[in-house]
C-alpha cells in the first residue's frame, strides 16, 4: 500500500530526487545492493513480485533504454545473466521473468530511470492471497534476501556462482 500510495516514489523526476541515484551512494546492506559493477548495479526490488526479485540499473540517470552508450547496454545485459546466475545458486527458481517498463503508461513505477527487472519464478508461485488478499506473502526478510544473493553472485575470478545444494 506504500507504494500505491506513491510515498516512496520521487516527487520529480530530477536526479536529486531519484532513489535509483542516491542507492548507490550509500551502503550496500542498508540500500539493499546486491552487486556493483562499473557503470551498472543490481539491487533487490523493495516491494517485490517475488524472493529474489532484483533490478538492475546503470548508475547514470536515464530513463530510456536508447539513451543507454554501448558500453551501458552490454554492462546491463552482462549483470542481467548473472542476476539470474545468482538466484539460480541462491534460489533455484524454475525460470524468471525479465522486463523493462518503460514510461508510466507501460508500468513504471519510477520511469526517469531506466531499471530492468529480474523476478525468478516457481511453479505455482501465486497462491490465494493474491487472488483474495491482493497481497504476497514473502518467506524471508530483503536483507536475508540481499545476503543470499550477495553471497551467490558470481565472482569475476571464477566466472561462475556457486552451486545450489
Amino acid at each position: 500500500m506504500v507504494y500505491i500510495g506513491g510515498e516512496a516514489k520521487p516527487a520529480d523526476a530530477s536526479e536529486q530526487q531519484c532513489p535509483f541515484c542516491r542507492i548507490p551512494r550509500g551502503d550496500d546492506e542498508q540500500g539493499l545492493v546486491v552487486a556493483r559493477g562499473q557503470l551498472c548495479y543490481a539491487v533487490l526490488n523493495l516491494y517485490p513480485y517475488n524472493s529474489g526479485h532484483m533490478m538492475v540499473l546503470p548508475y547514470r540517470h536515464v530513463s530510456d533504454y536508447t539513451d543507454l552508450d554501448a558500453a551501458e547496454t552490454v554492462e546491463l545485459a552482462t549483470m542481467t545473466q548473472e542476476a539470474m546466475r545468482a538466484a539460480r545458486a541462491a534460489y533455484a527458481p524454475g525460470g524468471f521473468n525479465l522486463g523493462l517498463n518503460q514510461g508510466v503508461v507501460a508500468g513504471a513505477g519510477i520511469a526517469a530511470h531506466l531499471h530492468q527487472h529480474v523476478v525468478p519464478r516457481w511453479s505455482g508461485d501465486s497462491n490465494f492471497l493474491p487472488v483474495i488478499a491482493q497481497t504476497k506473502s514473502l518467506p524471508e526478510l530483503l536483507a536475508d534476501t540481499r545476503r543470499r544473493l550477495a553471497e551467490a553472485w558470481p565472482r569475476p575470478d571464477s566466472g561462475t556462482a556457486p552451486r545450489h545444494t
